[in-house]
């Protein structure tokens, strides 16, 4: 009895063809619904819903590349905040960083895309394709939107990083004792930082360059955050500048005309323009900026301090959006503060910003808050105290949660309002540096008739040095670190260890007693 013959498969049909070989879908007719949760769920992990789909290779590539980019997250997240900062402060790294998260977002949007259409039914309804297109945007969306705003703030950063601070030194041969990456500072145990609040607004005449309106120098103990703010009238003549310096050829007798310190041409404000006019560009070699490196050194050696290590220039006018960026300050205003107005010439002040405690106050009116100065008695030194104040309210106020949300307003803001000569190597100390001066109360000394035997027109510098010295310890002990001199060079150490002859006039004021509300009587 013969076998009765099997039915051969009609080629019409296709029953030849290999299951494996055709994409699974997951989604059959009536199961589109699993299609949307596969294509949710491959959103999550970039792959899972192609592999699901039966794209087999293409998913585990990009499962495979996403695992990759989680661990190099989580090995930089183990690698120490040392590490993070260093990379988050290289130029090169964001501007990488800017391109990657781009790509990263493109990428992804493809393989949701590419997911859904691998996981939907044959032939989906017009319904289902409306829905599919639905959720892939939205997911796309979720996905993208993360990846371009950090991007936008790495490019952000970087542009910041780039135009503000200078370049990091090429390597070379380092020689013995000097600061090294891992330890930028040296065996120095603070650094002194100048400030200077320029003018250099769109009402001043650009041939007259700018103005170093307000002269303040930062010293900050490097183990503990612990800072003294010291500040100098701008109308200080005879700024002197140390024996082994070449500016010392040029004024022997210090930034002094020789007959008369009421001279406003050799005052420490007209330091930054006047003297580059009159030295050759390269006497103290290649600097970024030689007024500012002028100042640096004289304001240093009248404070016995040696050469200050960085200068940071702050441009007032720009001043108005930083603190806009912010999101404004809060200040207490213990007296009238004038806006506007000019005493000499008699005209009066466009309004007033009125006394009362804890006042929210913008960039244009912190601004007149540290700059007016129409009819106050005390003047310039009274304007001294509350640029103290504003630079006080920057520091405390400054909250993280702030700063990420108006990052990229900060960012340019600073750009257009900050230069400084701080090297983008110490960056990451600065920063960490930063931290531990927002957790202490800033003490700080204005150097005014009354302290130290301040005479602005023939300052006893010897007394003042003695003063700074003594601040210095008032701040440290205040803020309970160690005792420190303040610079390595022996101008400083000598100061330091005298004991002084007579007790200095006044004590450091911190800034948290001396900002808060009292009002004028």
């Amino acid at each position: 009895m013969t076998e009765p013959q099997r039915a051969l498969p009609d080629p019409e049909d296709g029953a030849d063809e290999s299951e494996a070989d055709q994409p699974r879908r997951a989604a059959e007719p009536g199961h589109f619904r699993w299609a949307m949760v596969w294509t949710a769920l491959g959103a999550l992990i970039p792959g899972l819903g192609l592999w699901h789909g039966g794209r087999r290779v293409a998913g585990s590539i990009a499962m495979g590349l996403f695992a990759a980019l989680l661990l190099t997250v989580g090995y930089l997240g183990f690698a120490g905040r040392d590490r993070i900062l260093a990379l988050a402060t290289n130029v090169d790294v964001l501007n990488g960083l800017t391109v990657g998260l781009l790509v990263l977002a493109v990428a992804w949007v493809v393989v949701i895309a590419a997911s859904h259409l691998a996981l939907r039914p044959p032939h989906p309804s017009a319904t289902q394709r409306v829905a599919g297109g639905v959720l892939v945007g939205v997911l796309s969306l979720a996905v993208a939107a993360p990846l371009a705003i950090g991007a936008q703030y790495s490019r952000s950063t970087a542009q910041f990083l780039g135009t503000v601070f200078t370049e990091d030194p090429g390597s070379g041969p380092v020689t013995p004792g000097a600061p090294t990456p891992s330890n930028p500072f040296g065996d120095k145990d603070r650094i002194n930082v100048l400030v200077i609040g320029a003018d250099s607004g769109t009402n001043r005449d650009v041939r007259l360059g700018l103005r170093a309106d307000s002269v303040m120098v930062a010293s900050i103990n490097l183990h503990t955050g612990a800072s003294t703010l010291f500040s100098l009238p701008r109308q200080t003549a005879r700024i002197p500048f140390p024996k082994d310096s070449p500016l010392h050829k040029y004024y022997p007798n210090g930034f002094y005309d020789g007959v008369n310190g009421g001279n406003d041409e050799y005052f420490l404000n007209a330091m930054y323009n006047n003297i580059p006019e009159r030295i050759p560009h390269d006497l103290l070699g290649k600097v970024k900026n030689l007024g500012a490196e002028v100042m640096k050194i004289g304001v240093g050696e009248a404070l016995g301090l040696g050469k200050l290590d960085y200068y940071v220039i702050v441009n007032m006018d720009g001043f108005k959006s930083f603190i806009n960026a912010l999101g404004g300050i809060t200040l207490n205003v213990n007296y009238r503060i004038p806006i506007g107005g000019k005493t000499t010439e008699g005209v009066p002040p466009s309004g007033y910003i009125e006394p009362g405690p804890n006042q929210h106050l913008n960039g244009r009116l912190a601004l007149w808050y540290a700059r007016g100065r129409y009819g106050l008695t005390t003047g310039d030194y009274s304007r001294m105290e509350r640029q103290r104040c504003v630079i006080n309210a920057v520091v405390q106020q400054a909250q993280p949660q702030v700063v990420l949300t108006n990052f990229e307003k900060i960012a340019s803001a600073g750009a257009n309002t900050i230069e400084t000569d701080i090297p983008r190597r110490v960056l990451p100390d600065m920063i960490d540096l930063a931290l531990k001066v927002k957790g202490t109360n800033l003490h700080s000394v204005v150097f005014q008739p009354g302290v130290a035997g301040w005479v602005s027109a023939n300052p006893p510098w010897p007394a003042v040095q003695r003063r700074v010295q003594q601040a210095l310890q008032e701040t440290d002990q205040a803020e309970g670190g160690k005792t420190t001199s303040s610079s390595s060079s022996p101008t400083a150490t000598t100061s330091a260890t005298k004991k002084p002859t007579k007790k200095p006039s006044g004590k450091s004021e911190d800034l948290s007693d001396s900002c808060a509300y009292h009002p004028a009587k």
